[in-house]
């Protein structure tokens, strides 16, 4: 026996180094930073483009803070991390990284010092990008300002707070790029896909996750969670009352709405908002891929709109309106759900006015559609605050003049009005949950921020 517990023992600290040999990973030695002049200035614009892309300042800035300098408390099922700096201040953000250094965070989630990345950083995403497109994205970083600001410490439960743990996450679930096209497909199509899974990253909110954070690969574009919102599937099985075109899809990205699809919300209208500057051959390829995901996917059919949305207003084209502020008169049997919607909602969603000004004719909204309620019962509490210094669609939230029994009331009329889908389950605890946790959303300069913590954002990981 004793010769057996020693063999476990020698088995055991071999296993140890052998762990730790595989997660160990040197530091590169630190640069001067480079001067902006040594930068071309087209490989910085198209560095600007794929920024936009990838979203990075979304992530990387904190609600006030200077764009890049990080910050950005990001709630995870582990707990919190924060958003790291990554302009090129030589102390506090990436200023003496190397393009190796940063080529190797973006391929293998490790930073200049040698430690491992926690996956909320996407890299098993950003593995993909080519070294021309890693270059261009390391030349515009790199010409940002430098701020001076160190990141907070990070607050994650024990074991998780040892990196080197991250290794091994790495190994189940990194697979190394760049992005391998598919020969059967079509030059747009793969760029499409390229950037969609790669810096686009959709996949990081539209695919489910499995216990340990990463995403679940045989249910790609599925459907999944982003700071407390639903993010749609973007496959067959899309909830959307009216199928997605690439042509829709297009005009969506670029403009933020759609006529027959809604306004962007949520943490999709940050991305939206930053696909502003993408060249317009760029968003057609996401198109053109994004659309053959969901190609399979049927038209759904709803119940008729209330009579006063009228037959006009079939395919989302509603002729302007000069007065949406109207409200809708009911009958004396109507429902407490009908009568709310006919002094609150009706005068804007049945008015007939055009998006992205007017309300969506509800017959044609994916949230209705959806088999859970979250989005809507976040749009209705929290609304849809308008996008600063700029003409934008607007709703205002009823979080301050509903209860949770009028919302819940609300709510099941819609479903029974304007679609054909079962009635939603466990609404009550559904609103009771987003209205009272410290991370239930609302919508705050286009962005979704939790009341009782405005810095923080949810993530998977």
């Amino acid at each position: 026996m004793r010769h057996v517990l020693a063999g476990l023992v020698i088995i055991l600290f071999l296993a140890g180094i052998a762990a730790f040999a595989y997660a160990w990973e040197s530091a590169i030695a630190p640069i001067d930073p480079p001067a902006r002049g040594t930068f071309d200035q087209a490989t910085v614009a198209r560095g600007e483009r794929l920024a936009a892309i990838g979203n990075c300042s979304t992530c990387h800035t904190r609600p006030g803070g200077r764009a890049y300098a990080g910050g950005l408390a990001l709630n995870t099922p582990f707990g919190t991390i924060h958003s790291t700096n990554i302009t090129p201040d030589p102390e506090t953000g990436i200023g003496r990284w190397s393009f190796e250094a940063f080529t190797r965070s973006m391929r293998r989630g490790v930073d200049r010092a040698g430690q491992h990345l926690y996956p909320v950083f996407p890299y098993d995403h950003f593995t993909l990008v080519t070294d021309e497109d890693n270059r261009a994205l390391y030349a515009f970083l790199m010409t940002r300002d430098p701020v001076s600001e160190s990141a907070p410490a990070n607050q994650l439960r024990f074991p998780l707070n040892q990196r080197m743990l991250i290794a091994g996450w790495k190994l189940l679930y990194l697979r190394e790029g760049p992005y391998q096209g598919d020969q059967t497909q079509s030059a747009e199509w793969n760029h499409g896909a390229y950037l969609a899974q790669g810096l686009g990253h959709c996949g990081a909110c539209h695919t489910p996750r499995n216990a340990l954070g990463a995403e679940r690969r045989d249910r790609e574009f599925a459907g999944g969670e982003a700071e407390g919102w639903v993010a749609y599937a973007i496959n067959a099985q899309s909830p959307a009352p009216v199928p997605w075109t690439a042509e829709s899809l297009q005009f969506y990205l670029r403009n933020g709405w759609h006529a027959q699809h809604g306004v962007s919300r949520g943490p999709m209208a940050q991305v939206t908002t930053n696909l502003g500057v993408v060249p317009e051959s760029d968003l057609r390829s996401v198109a053109a891929y994004v659309a053959d995901q969901m190609k399979e996917a049927a038209p759904k059919q709803g119940k008729p709109a209330s009579p006063r949305a009228g037959e006009h207003q079939k395919a989302g084209t509603n002729p302007a309106s000069g007065d949406s502020q109207t409200t809708v008169a009911v009958g004396p049997g109507a429902s407490p759900g009908e009568a709310i919607y006919g002094s609150a909602c009706a005068g804007c969603h049945d008015s007939g006015r055009a998006q992205p000004y007017g309300g969506l004719d509800l017959r044609l909204s994916t949230a209705v559609q959806a088999p859970d309620p979250t989005n809507i019962v976040n749009v209705v509490l929290y609304g849809l605050a308008p996008a600063e210094g700029e003409r934008s669609p607007i709703m205002p939230g009823f979080g301050a003049a509903i209860s949770d029994a009028q919302l819940e009331g609300l709510l099941t009329y819609l479903r029974g009005a304007f679609s054909s889908e079962p009635p939603w389950s466990n609404l009550s605890a559904l609103i009771a949950r987003q209205r009272a946790s410290a991370v239930a959303l609302r919508a705050t300069d286009g962005a979704l921020q939790a009341p009782a913590q405005p810095n923080q954002r949810v993530t998977a990981w």
